[in-house]
């Protein structure tokens, strides 16, 4: 019955029925958060997780079907992990490896040369969420002073329970598309914690509502200029044919239509988490809850910044947080942030997928984001760039900014989407690798420019510093 119903539904709506399926799923989060608030919040915690464990394989059985053993498969292992290994570097590196040759054998066994919602996208989700409670477990024996405030929030004191690790990996509001975040933020929302209200449901049903209505936006924006920007547009003899501003303005276009699709998903979830409470993140200094502790999305930031650092550091928030406090930070011992950096990268595409589409998105952004920081070091150590960035020329110097921003923002992301070497070097090289050169040309220019436009006392008190 469901099967025929959710056919009539794709086809009216015009769109492929696992995403049908993905955001009806994401939606479905609000009513059981409803639930939990009216019915369990004081209830016992296995309860509590028994409900989070049979609804999230409701919505991992209606979209994937019998493919959801692949999730309880790898929640179980890692369970045995914790209980057999207890807190060892040994349970840390078992746990990492099991983990991501699990989700990279998916990758291999599932390939399309097309984007496909299968098993493999929420699990690429637990995949961090189970080799993060691996490290906060292993976190969790050491002493306090020897760990970061985040690693001190987040280290766990005992070895959950195999019901309440379930709990955690298959909660609604963060199964399908995240959020990331700790079990022990998990053990505090089941415990009653995660409110500005002791005792009582936390009062965040407008705060959820706001970023269910703006997510519900940003998918109608998506839903109606995605179908005008398709990937495939990129293959055609036609986009060859359009003069170049034509192709390098249609990728800028592109790229701002595509990633709705990630913002819409990530804010209607984050809604879920602030109506549960996973959301609370205390209160700030106007002595006002704050909910923002499971934020993917900043999304004023991300439309408005014209600073390729500025998009990222609003964009996919705590999987960038679960990186920086998993991977960059605990390679601390390489002595370099370059190679960390690197090696961060690395993971993230990796990550992603097998496609070389997302090493090349990647190995851009390493590129992007250097010269970005050096040509800011450049303004500020200039006076005649700083006051030139402080004049009434600014407003102009900002929409040149944004297309330089967007344009190069949409360059990386098309190999990303489009997966394949034979694809994304067919669109690179109609557009004669331009992004590939305008950041090269700047890498070269720069050193010459602080020559030129940076005083000799603040260039020696630079290499000084």
């Amino acid at each position: 019955m469901a099967a025929p119903l959710m056919e009539k539904l794709s086809e009216s709506l015009g769109s492929p029925e696992p995403a049908v399926r993905l955001i009806l799923s994401v939606l479905i989060g609000y009513p059981c958060a409803l639930v939990y608030r009216r019915f369990l919040f004081h209830k016992p915690a296995t309860i509590i997780h028994l409900f989070h464990t049979f609804s999230g394989l409701a919505l991992a059985a209606f979209n994937f079907g019998s493919q959801l053993y692949h999730s309880a498969v790898c929640v179980f292992v890692q369970f045995l992990m914790l209980r057999l290994m207890g807190r060892t570097v040994t349970a840390v590196l078992s746990s990492f490896i099991f983990q991501m040759v699990y989700l990279l054998a998916g990758y291999y066994y599932t390939a399309t040369e097309e984007y496909d919602i299968k098993w493999t996208m929420p699990h690429c989700v637990l995949t961090l969420k189970l080799i993060g409670l691996s490290f906060d477990y292993y976190d969790g024996g050491k002493e306090p002073s020897q760990l970061n405030a985040e690693q001190q929030s987040a280290a766990l004191p005992s070895v959950p329970s195999l019901l309440e690790v379930y709990g955690f990996a298959y909660f609604y509001g963060g199964f399908l598309v995240g959020p990331q975040f700790t079990l022990r933020n998990y053990q505090r929302l089941v415990a009653g914690e995660l409110t500005d209200c002791p005792g009582k449901p936390p009062n965040s049903v407008i705060p959820a509502m706001k970023r269910f209505t703006l997510g519900l936006l940003c998918l109608v924006i998506y839903t109606i200029f995605s179908p005008h920007y398709p990937d495939s547009y990129y293959l055609t003899d036609e986009y060859e044919l359009q003069p170049f501003w034509y192709r390098c303005v249609f990728i800028l276009l592109w790229a701002k239509v595509i990633l709705y699709k990630y913002v819409s998903c990530w804010v209607i979830a984050e809604g879920v988490c602030i109506l549960t409470g996973l959301g609370f993140n205390g209160v700030g200094e106007d002595g006002r809850p704050q909910w923002d502790a499971c934020a993917n999305m900043k999304v004023w930031l991300f439309e408005t910044t014209p600073l390729f650092t500025g998009t990222i550091s609003s964009f996919n928030i705590n999987t960038n947080a679960w990186v920086a406090r998993h991977v960059f930070k605990r390679l601390k011992f390489l002595g370099n942030k370059i190679l960390s950096q690197v090696a961060t990268l690395t993971f993230l595409a990796i990550w992603h997928g097998l496609h070389s589409g997302y090493i090349l998105c990647f190995s851009m952004e390493f590129i992007i984001v250097n010269v970005e920081r050096q040509a800011q070091a450049l303004v500020k150590d200039s006076p005649l760039l700083t006051r030139l960035a402080n004049s009434p020329l600014y407003p102009l110097i900002y929409v040149v900014q944004q297309f330089i921003h967007w344009l190069f923002m949409g360059y990386p992301l098309v190999p990303f989407c489009l997966f394949t070497y034979d694809k994304w070097l067919k669109v690179y090289s109609s557009i004669y690798f331009c992004g590939h050169l305008f950041f090269l040309t700047a890498y070269l220019i720069l050193p010459y420019l602080r020559k030129v436009l940076v005083p000799k006392r603040e260039r020696s008190d630079k290499k000084q510093d």
